[in-house]
């Protein structure tokens, strides 16, 4: 966890100045494709997933390390190879994970984050899962543990397999060549972001172009056919949390409702989308028929709400950037007790910009929560050493934001038609 702490580190501003730069180009040629808050939302996005992620708040079915030291028929040696070998192994089993993920019901709901953005760039790369307790992606490695690839050299491709996925998140770059018939590149990507007919479920591939052309479900980008994105039963908020967990609320909703013993059962693994028949007539879901004419979500926003929205993410992103920092030294049980902060800031600034009056409820509590740690702490989590200067900006910034936050939700309240 250290050490991928210290990696997240380097990796964030990094992700958040490209994200940047992406917004700015967009706006230099004439297509931003980068709307503020669907960017606020995918950025608080990625600080949910790498926190869960730094917390180990998963269930993996099967060790690779037990594969490995049980399954192995051959070793090889730690040589340039052995890498090219984990690569290809890594990219064999995202791609296997990625398509269970789109194709059956239960698994929708992890993955159906990353998806939720209306738009398509490097933002919405960084929305990535929470809710996917139960990981699945290690059997898919099976390949690799029979080669006898050690344990050490996944641990060190497979970060840079994932941030490898980040870069063909955009609009701005057309087809590459050549290379369309080797790697994933933007165009192969916008086709499996877009809920087109012609391109829905399509394009699982991460790194490797060819694990579609091999398994029949590749489509190349049509020029007559340009992109629609989102996903087909829309989000409509803001808040990374909610949207983590709208599928599958509605999945236990529908095993309840469903007068049918066997669909109580079968819901989970059926196609993604798929409903009870006497659910979905009674309790009907509004789903995108026509791609070309739907209202994205983006509801009006205040530019004092604009603002005091990126003011909540630099401080989340401090906050966060301390942990990282500091997770040998603060240990557990307290790594979990920050972690309920930091998902009570992204709820608490995120339900603010879908304009709820819930959100006031929501940042005093992380407000109270905060101050609580202070006092029964002394300092944030060994800052300084109990330093008075940090203790009191804290506590200015606990009181300011609870303040700020009720004058917000009161402008948004009286503006209401």
């Amino acid at each position: 966890m250290e050490t991928y702490g210290k990696i997240l580190l380097i990796a964030m501003p990094v992700f958040l100045m490209l994200v940047l730069f992406e917004k700015w180009y967009g706006w230099k040629k004439g297509n931003d494709t980068v709307c503020n808050m669907d960017m606020l939302s995918s950025l608080s996005s990625g600080v949910t997933n790498v926190t869960k992620d730094v917390l180990g708040l998963s269930i993996i079915v099967i060790s690779y390390e037990w594969m490995y030291d049980h399954l192995w028929l051959v070793h090889i040696k730690n040589t340039a190879l052995t890498y090219a070998i984990a690569f290809i192994a890594l990219d064999f089993s995202g791609y296997w994970t990625h398509r269970i993920a789109h194709e059956y019901n239960f698994f929708w709901n992890n993955h159906i984050i990353h998806h939720s953005s209306e738009e398509f760039n490097l933002a919405c790369a960084l929305r990535q899962s929470i809710s996917g307790i139960v990981s699945i992606f290690v059997i898919f490695l099976l390949p690799a543990a029979l080669l006898g690839v050690p344990a050490q050299v996944i641990a060190i491709v497979a970060p840079l397999q994932l941030f490898a996925q980040f870069w063909y998140h955009t609009q701005h770059i057309g087809k590459m060549g050549f290379l369309e018939s080797i790697i994933v590149t933007p165009s192969h990507h916008r086709v499996h972001h877009a809920i087109n007919k012609e391109y829905l479920d399509k394009n699982y591939g991460q790194i490797f172009i060819f694990w579609d052309k091999w398994f029949g479900t590749y489509q190349p980008e049509l020029k007559h056919v340009p992109p629609v994105y989102g996903i087909t039963r829309p989000a409509q908020t803001w808040n990374p949390i909610k949207i983590n967990f709208q599928h599958l609320w509605l999945l236990i909703k529908d095993a309840w409702r469903t007068k049918r013993l066997e669909d109580k059962w079968r819901i989970w693994l059926m196609p993604t989308g798929w409903r009870p028949a006497d659910v979905s007539e009674k309790y009907p879901v509004y789903k995108i028929e026509d791609v070309y004419h739907f209202e994205k979500y983006n509801p009006a926003t205040s530019t004092a709400l604009q603002v005091w929205s990126w003011v909540q993410l630099v401080v989340l992103l401090i906050f966060v950037s301390y942990l990282f920092a500091h997770i040998a030294s603060i240990g557990s049980p307290a790594l979990f007790i920050y972690g309920v902060f930091i998902f009570l800031h992204v709820y608490a600034f995120t339900d603010l910009a879908d304009g709820n009056a819930s959100a006031l409820v929501c940042e005093s509590l992380k407000n109270m929560f905060g101050m609580l740690i202070l006092y029964r702490q002394g300092s944030w989590f060994g800052a300084e050493d109990g330093n008075t200067a940090i203790n009191a900006l804290l506590m200015v910034y606990f009181t300011g934001a609870t303040f700020i936050t009720a004058w917000l939700v009161y402008r948004q309240q009286i503006h209401q038609p």
